[in-house]
């Protein structure tokens, strides 16, 4: 029972969603798939909170426990509650809780985390940089080709850039756009969605099926 009623409503879910996918509005399958994805919401919610409580448990158990590294466990508690429980308070306590403007919530995502997140991307900017200066080497052909229309890009996507290519030629800016960026760019991207689309297919026939199994665990 383990397996088969988790088998079960898998198979029914994906069916009445493809089904609703070629109905019109209002029709039976339709709203079943919208009472479905409601509770795809709920069940996602509740997922969030089980993910909150498992970080909890664990970091709570390194502190606990003193192993290594346990400050950082600490940091991380500390930036559970201070982060989490001023946006699950009621507005009507104070005007601190919420996430509205002017609350905790709002401070802390305005002047902690979105820097952060700045100095994350930036950090991964540079790497990204030294990971293709590597990886760019004219050792064959192919990698010469690859290395030219990768600097025609950067250049292309900068401001410095771009007026140094409008130097070179004034139709290069231009070339680089439509030829490159809207030719040979745009071809690879939806070869590499539609492989992607043909892979999701195959898998969510895989487990409409009941050959993978793998999201009960092992399979």
């Amino acid at each position: 029972m383990k397996r088969t009623v988790p088998l079960i409503l898998a198979f029914i879910s994906g069916i009445v969603m493809v089904i609703a996918f070629f109905c019109r509005e209002g029709s039976l399958a339709e709203n079943l798939s919208q009472e479905f994805l409601i509770w795809s919401s709920i069940i996602g919610g509740f997922s969030l909170l089980l993910g909150c409580a498992s970080i909890v448990r664990v970091q709570w158990k390194h502190v606990s426990q003193q192993k290594s590294g346990w400050g950082f466990s600490v940091v991380t508690l500390a930036a559970v509650l201070i982060s989490g429980l001023p946006g699950v308070f009621a507005v009507s306590w104070s005007p601190l809780f919420g996430r509205g403007t002017g609350s905790i919530y709002d401070w802390i995502f305005v002047y902690i985390s979105t820097p952060m997140s700045g100095t994350m991307f930036g950090i991964l900017a540079f790497y990204i940089a030294s990971a293709a200066y590597r990886a760019f080497r004219a050792r064959s052909a192919e990698a010469t080709l690859l290395l030219i229309t990768a600097s025609l890009v950067m250049l292309w996507r900068i401001p410095m850039g771009e007026a140094f290519l409008g130097t070179i030629s004034s139709h290069l800016v231009d070339f680089v756009n439509t030829y490159i960026m809207l030719g040979i760019n745009l071809a690879v991207q939806r070869g590499i969605i539609i492989g992607a689309a043909l892979g999701a297919a195959s898998m969510s026939l895989r487990i409409l099926l009941g050959i993978e199994r793998t999201y009960m665990g092992r399979g």
